[in-house]
Formats: C-alpha cells, sequence, structure tokens
C-alpha cells in the first residue's frame, strides 16, 4: 500500500463503509450474469463476508500498511476455492471484483472531495484502490488453481481406484457406477483392457485419450479403452503407443472387463517372451491358439517333454530333423511328396525318417488324439526355440 497516502483519508472513508459494502453487493448481484439470484446461503454470507472484509482491510492499510491481516487473506483463497468447486470460471468472481473496484473509487472520490483533500491525494488513492484488487483477484486466483490441482488429483487417485476395481471378477454393477460417478468417468457401452511397461500410468492414458484410465502396477501399466472398436481408434492407440509392445484384448461389455484385462495381460506376458509379434498394440483376438497353448508356459513345457519323450535319447542334429518332418506329416498325414516339397528333400528321405519316427513313437502316429497331442507339443516348442516374430 502507498504509505504517502495521509491516514486522515482512512477517518474520512471508514464511516461510508457499510452502506458502500450493501452498495457493492446489490449491484454484484444486478450485474454480473452468474450471480443473479438471490445472494443467500453459504456462497451469499461468503460474498458479502469477502466485500466486507476487503473494504475494512483496505481501510486499515491506508492508516497502518503492515497491519495486513493474513487471515483475511484466506477469505479471497477461499472464494476463489468456491468457484472451482461450484463448476464456474473465475470471470464471475473477477468481475464482480472490479465491479466493486469502480463503484469504491466513485465513492471515494465523493467522500474524499467532501472532506477536501487534494485530487493528487485522489489519484493516488484510485491507484491503491485497483492495486488492492489485482492483489485479492491474485489470491482467488490461487485458491481457484490450488483447489483444482486437489480435484485434478482426487479424480486421478479414484480413476486409478476404478480401475482396480474392474479388473476384479467380482466387481458389482453398483459399485463401478458409484465410483464411476466419483471419478467423473463416464461409463461406455464396451472397453478393452491394454498391458504395456511404463513408469507413469496417468500419462498414457492421457496419451491414449477417449477417456481411457489406467494403474500402474509394478513395472506394468494396466489400462482399459474405452469404445475401442470406434472408426481410427486402433491407429490413435498405436500412435500414442510410439512402438512400445502392448497388448489389447478383446472388446466386451463393461461388466466383462476384467476378462479382456486378464487376456491382455496374459499376452503381453507371451508378447514379451517372443513368442507373440511385438505389435503395438497386439490384437489377442488375432492370437487365440496361441494364447491357448501358451498362456501356460510350464503347462506347455511338460506337455511337449511328455509328448517328445521318445526323441529325448536321440542326437541334436538327427533329433531335429525327425522333429521337422514329424510336424511336416501331422499337417498332411499320408502325403509323402507334399511332405517331400515342403522340407526340400527326397521322398524316399522322408519314408526313411517316418520309419525312424514309427519306431519311437509306435501306434501313436496312427491314434488321432496322440495326434493332436503331438502337433500342440511340436508348436509349444518351436515357439519357444523361435526369435521373436516381427511386428
Amino acid at each position: 500500500m502507498d504509505e504517502r497516502l495521509p491516514s486522515e483519508l482512512a477517518d474520512a472513508l471508514r464511516p461510508g463503509l457499510p452502506d458502500l459494502a450493501e452498495e457493492i453487493i446489490t449491484a454484484i448481484g444486478r450485474e454480473v450474469p452468474e450471480y443473479r439470484r438471490p445472494l443467500e446461503g453459504p456462497f451469499g454470507r461468503g460474498l458479502r463476508a469477502g466485500v466486507e472484509r476487503a473494504l475494512g482491510r483496505f481501510v486499515d492499510t491506508l492508516v497502518d500498511p503492515a497491519a495486513d491481516d493474513g487471515a483475511i487473506r484466506e477469505v479471497y483463497v477461499e472464494l476463489g476455492r468456491g468457484e472451482m468447486r461450484a463448476g464456474r470460471s473465475l470471470d464471475a468472481l473477477l468481475s464482480a471484483y472490479r465491479l466493486g473496484a469502480r463503484i469504491a473509487w466513485e465513492r471515494s472520490v465523493h467522500t474524499g472531495q467532501a472532506a477536501g483533500f487534494d485530487p493528487d491525494v485522489l489519484y493516488r488513492l484510485a491507484s491503491a484502490i485497483f492495486s488492492y484488487i489485482d492483489r485479492i483477484s491474485a489470491e482467488s486466483v490461487e485458491g481457484y488453481a490450488a483447489e483444482q490441482s486437489a480435484t485434478l488429483a482426487e479424480r486421478q487417485r479414484r480413476r486409478r481406484a476404478l480401475v482396480r476395481l474392474l479388473a476384479r471378477d467380482d466387481a458389482g454393477a453398483e459399485e463401478i457406477r458409484d465410483l464411476a460417478q466419483l471419478a467423473v468417468w463416464p461409463r461406455p457401452a464396451t472397453v478393452a483392457g491394454l498391458v504395456t511397461r511404463t513408469d507413469d500410468a496417468d500419462r498414457l492414458a492421457s496419451r491414449l485419450g477417449g477417456e481411457t484410465i489406467a494403474v500402474a502396477d509394478q513395472e506394468l501399466a494396466l489400462a482399459f479403452v474405452p469404445d475401442p472398436e470406434a472408426p481410427g481408434r486402433h491407429g490413435e492407440l498405436a500412435a500414442a503407443l510410439d512402438g512400445a509392445p502392448a497388448a489389447l484384448g478383446p472388446t466386451v461389455p463393461l461388466e466383462r472387463a476384467a476378462q479382456s484385462l486378464a487376456r491382455a495381460t496374459a499376452a503381453f506376458g507371451i508378447q514379451e517372451r517372443g513368442v507373440l509379434p511385438s505389435a503395438s498394440p497386439l490384437r489377442t483376438d488375432e492370437h487365440l491358439p496361441d494364447l491357448l497353448l501358451h498362456s501356460d508356459g510350464a503347462l506347455a513345457a511338460d506337455l511337449a517333454a511328455r509328448a517328445l519323450a521318445p526323441l529325448a535319447e536321440v542326437r541334436e542334429g538327427p533329433r531335429a530333423r525327425l522333429l521337422e518332418t514329424l510336424r511336416a506329416w501331422l499337417d498332411e498325414p499320408g502325403q509323402v511328396t507334399r511332405v517331400a516339397e515342403r522340407l526340400h528333400v527326397h521322398p524316399q528321405t522322408v519314408r526313411y525318417r517316418m520309419a525312424q519316427l514309427r519306431e519311437l513313437f509306435g501306434t501313436r502316429l496312427d491314434d488321432p488324439d496322440a495326434r493332436f497331442e503331438l502337433a500342440l507339443a511340436l508348436r509349444a516348442t518351436a515357439a519357444a526355440e523361435s526369435p521373436s516374430t516381427p511386428g
């Protein structure tokens, strides 16, 4: 505050403050569209207190600039918070401040002139009034920003909780609805689970867009993508992931979200082992046989070890050739010529190898169930031994 203003000016202004406060409050209710309603209840009381304390605080600092009460500052910080909680911008409150400053200046000029103060003093009073309004405006902006930050943080916390709820098989529809409302998340008709690696799940959700929600789970990010079959959506997801390996579960109704995420999680694990393409994102629906075969790596290894046990004692080179021949023969049973063409060998070589295989496997090569088991075992072995497939 300008210390050069005479303290006598405060004495001249103070008697008129109650009427000035009432005039300002009436003008705000009349001229600020957002406040054209009865100024009653908590909002009306808060606004009235803000106007009265603003005027009293201003006049007090005319006498003693060091007498500024920090507790009064919280009034304007809280007014800013209140606007955020009410879902309004700060435009209305700042307009009310400017309107109050104009009325205060007009009435102060009349009072100052009547008290015999020089025009120079009144000009400096005007500067002090508008500087003061800038100050309390900044305090309300601070409150608004703080409340906005807290609201966003709480919304993110609730959205992360919502991801964990949707990932549960036993999540109830009512529980999902209530938490979605608290998280300000418009419940979509369909979702797909998405899994990738990232150190910032909130940033991932923002990049994926479309009201995607995500949570960090150790080094993974678990996400739910609303309406994943919308036109162009897959391209948007690929662009947001920017080549990072990820698995996208099937599109399901919201109540089956946990199933989609579980499949995406299983597929991502297989993808990281190099069995599935390093697509970004990998559509799990396009790789269901691989998922069925490799979702349990230990189970697949046990199957392969048991089904192919007759080859365990065969040396590595011959064993590889026999495995290659067995797979081709199982794919095209009895077709010696076609198997030979596929393996780029002479048909007689195929007959010779098949004779060896019959010695090892016996009648299992003629049993449909045993042949199916052998085919699964061979595919499990090939996937485990092969390098990652290009995405």
